[in-house]
């Protein structure tokens, strides 16, 4: 239903530059959010989940640090906001800095209650949330973009509907937020901030990993290499096209929600090895033919914006392709999570970042934003390569690799193939392309149908 707004921004409302406004100052949201959780939601599982763990006690302990941190956090940015806004080249959206402060005080406070609901298995309360704070944005945004829209606002509405739809988990949790009672258990609240601090760096590098190439551009990308086109145009097509990718990533974030808690809950299971390894082989397949659906349906899904944003379909494919690994590293860091060596995913993240910064130094001025997308599948790919052959040291666990590298690279070539072939009868192209994806399920089904049957 969010994706709804995807093309109300795009086609109907916001021009490319002003919509690079919009994704720069979200991609330093996104390093922010990092900090404001504080790597409480892992910690949550992992110390929850030990034997005998008390867990109102453990919870209690990690929302007080999320509270903690979020006043430091909000009240800094909000006393500062005009420095900020100017020292981020937005001097005269100063009042979004301070709207975009609250959003994610309130938004990390409700991190830790959703986690919860995760753990207790209790997915019909925590979708009822998320979606009424979908369709509350999406009404919003309808409304104040149609109804009342001031252009001296702008995209400054979308920031609005966030911090109303927001302030409606303050109602949700409110008997959570009236029962919990401060606590700082020096054992206990040292052991979890031990463990949460190199979460905090690893989210801040991998956030690195994401959203540096969206920044990236308003710096790196030289000047006429779109002729006619300024370096905020090119991040707002970027930006936009990038959204075609989330939708691999809505999946990604999705599966996460349940796995998480899911791996903590079968960490002592003496077979949890190859549980864990059979869970990624299904997660790979599914999220190849998500990728190869999105990938071979451009031609179509490219009218849900302006034409003014299609040349920057080209970065659909490899965007796609990295997301994919992410969400493959993803299953793969169960290891330092399990063994308490979350350390070892700072040091996986830093590499990644450190690439992802030379990647983007020496692509972007040559292949533009092109070049940041196969950027992003690279590091992504190294850091899932890393991260597998550290975890086979300390914690093995038997992926098949060859059949789940096998499925990747015969999807992505796939969907090469199928583009190089344009139907002006869009209805005959979507019925060839949704053939091409049964033809693929057939062959899929075929290989796997004895592990299905077990």
């Amino acid at each position: 239903m969010n994706f709804v707004l995807f093309p109300i921004h795009t086609k109907f409302r916001f021009n490319p530059e002003e919509f690079g406004v919009f994704t720069y100052l979200m991609s330093f949201v996104a390093f922010m959010n990092i900090l404001y959780t504080f790597g409480m939601e892992t910690t949550f599982f992992r110390f929850a989940t030990k034997p005998g763990a008390d867990q109102k006690k453990v919870f209690n302990a990690g929302l007080t640090v999320v509270i903690v941190v979020g006043v430091l956090l909000s009240g800094s940015v909000i006393a500062f906001a005009q420095p900020i806004a100017s020292a981020l080249n937005v001097k005269d959206y100063s009042e979004f800095i301070v709207w975009l402060a609250i959003i994610m005080f309130i938004d990390n406070l409700a991190a830790l209650p959703f986690a919860r609901l995760r753990l207790e298995r209790k997915p019909i309360r925590f979708a009822i949330y998320r979606i009424t704070n979908i369709l509350v944005v999406v009404g919003l945004n309808l409304y104040f973009l149609f109804v009342i829209y001031d252009p001296a606002i702008g995209i400054g509405y979308i920031f609005l509907s966030f911090l109303i739809a927001n302030a409606m988990y303050l109602v949700f949790f409110f008997r959570t937020y009236i029962q919990w009672r401060p606590v700082y258990d020096r054992e206990m609240s040292s052991s979890m901030l031990s463990y949460s601090y190199p979460i905090v760096l690893t989210g801040l590098l991998g956030t690195t990993n994401e959203f540096f190439s969206r920044i990236s551009l308003e710096n790196w990308l030289p000047e006429g290499f779109y002729p006619g086109r300024s370096s905020k145009f090119a991040m707002g097509v970027f930006g936009a096209c990038y959204r075609f990718a989330v939708l691999m990533n809505l999946a990604v974030l999705a599966y996460r929600m349940a796995a998480e808690p899911f791996f903590f809950n079968n960490a002592t299971d003496k077979e949890s090895p190859k549980l864990f390894a059979k869970v990624n082989h299904y997660f790979v397949i599914v999220c190849c033919f998500i990728l190869l659906g999105i990938a071979i349906n451009m031609d179509v899904l490219k009218y849900l914006m302006s034409a003014d944003y299609w040349e920057g379909i080209v970065v659909v494919v490899p965007l796609l392709l990295g997301y994919l690994f992410f969400g493959i590293y993803y299953n793969m860091t169960v290891w330092y999570k399990l063994t308490d060596k979350t350390i070892y995913g700072t040091y996986i993240s830093l590499g990644g970042a450190i690439l992802t910064i030379v990647l983007n130094y020496l692509m972007i001025p040559v292949y533009g934003y092109l070049g940041s997308a196969w950027a992003t599948t690279i590091v992504y790919l190294a850091m899932t390569i890393t991260c597998y052959l550290l975890g086979q040291k300390f914690f093995p666990i038997p992926y098949p690799v060859f059949s789940d590298a096998l499925y990747i690279i015969a999807t992505t070539l796939l969907a090469y193939a199928v583009n190089l072939y344009t139907f002006e009868n869009v209805i005959l192209g979507t019925s060839i392309h949704t053939a091409v994806i049964l033809a693929w399920l057939g062959v899929v089904y075929l290989i796997e149908r004895k592990s299905l049957k077990q």
